[in-house]
């Protein structure tokens, strides 16, 4: 299935994207979905015989609303590590964002008052469908609701201006997501999906998540080690190379850049960069 989140009479809606249209489900509203409940909603759906909303006059807001945690994962490709003249990690690298980076599909990334270094990362995110801790990774994916789009706005002045990588990335509307997150039986193998970044018109970053040096499944296993990980939980795991910081001239991002990420089965995002 693909879900996806709107503002419906001024509340936030789960709905269920299909050929004919949106199926609204408030009853599910921003409480976090766990995999039990894709069973009542599959079924809601294969039963539904109500009235299917136009997807292209909807007010669809972010497809993990209200996350109690996002966890993300650094240097997690290898060239993209050699491009930052890092070493290759042989541990997780693990930081995290806020909710405050999150905004409505397709708004407007504001680089606000402080940085200058601005930059793009294409990465695949994973929304955690049920609690899990010290899970291994031979049974990781079970606990995974499903996989969408993300681009892990970054600032790089402020990412090294100390050694913790927060301030840098997570300043106001830095996590641009995809319109859906689309359920696991949908996707398939997470490892094999195509991703890529077109900046202003011109495709920068363009990888496959078999590149990752530590898979989905390993990363849920580190991580259950040392947390629970609840429902509606996102895990962003890394960017390949191609981002700004790695280039011989590095031309930051500005206002009135454009910048679209995608992933093969998961669709995109394209947003305009205002100040």
């Amino acid at each position: 299935m693909k879900l996806l989140y709107f503002l419906h009479n001024n509340e936030t809606t789960l709905g269920v994207a299909t050929p004919e249209g949106v199926i609204a489900l408030p009853e599910y509203g921003q409480k976090p979905l766990t995999n039990s409940s894709l069973t009542a909603i599959a079924n809601t759906v294969a039963q539904y015989k109500g009235e299917k909303l136009d997807e292209s006059k909807l007010n669809i807001q972010s497809c993990t609303p209200n996350p109690s945690k996002i966890i993300c994962i650094g240097l997690n490709y290898r060239k993209h590590a050699v491009e930052s003249n890092m070493a290759i990690p042989t541990i997780p690298v693990v930081f995290t964002k806020y909710s405050n980076t999150l905004i409505p599909y397709g708004a407007n990334i504001s680089l606000g008052p402080v940085g200058e270094q601005f930059d793009y990362e294409v990465e695949l995110g994973v929304v955690i469908g049920e609690k899990c801790k010290n899970v291994t990774k031979q049974n990781a994916l079970k606990y995974v609701l499903g996989y969408c789009t993300a681009n892990d706005m970054s600032c790089r002045d402020l990412q090294f201006r100390s050694s913790q990588w927060l301030m840098g990335k997570s300043l106001d509307t830095f996590l641009p997501l995809g319109k859906y997150v689309v359920t696991g039986d949908e996707v398939g193998d997470p490892q094999n999906l195509q991703l890529k970044c077109i900046y202003n018109g011109e495709e920068r970053q363009n990888s496959n998540t078999s590149d990752m040096i530590f898979t989905i499944a390993e990363i849920i296993e580190d991580l259950s080690k040392h947390m629970t990980l609840e429902p509606g939980d996102l895990i962003l795991t890394g960017t390949p190379a191609g981002v700004i910081f790695g280039l011989p001239v590095k031309n930051w991002m500005k206002p009135g850049d454009v910048v679209t990420v995608e992933i093969e089965k998961l669709g995109s995002t394209t947003n305009n960069v205002v100040a």
